[in-house]
């Protein structure tokens, strides 16, 4: 599988798809549940992704 054109392909973007989630871990407390539970877990998960994407758009902005 690892020496198929479609596993070099998406090799090739992984990078950024691993720096997002890094940052996610890293920066807006993504790796660690804050509070108890799935819907806590599903809502911290929103906020930190909410964030992200917040500060994307006010960086492109601005």
């Amino acid at each position: 599988f690892q020496k198929t054109e479609y596993f070099k392909e998406k090799s090739k973007e992984r990078y950024k798809i691993e720096a997002k989630n890094s940052e996610l871990k890293h920066r807006h407390g993504y790796d660690i549940a804050s509070s108890s539970g799935l819907i806590a877990m599903k809502m911290q998960g929103a906020l930190a992704i909410f964030t992200v994407n917040v500060k994307r758009i006010l960086k492109l902005l601005g």
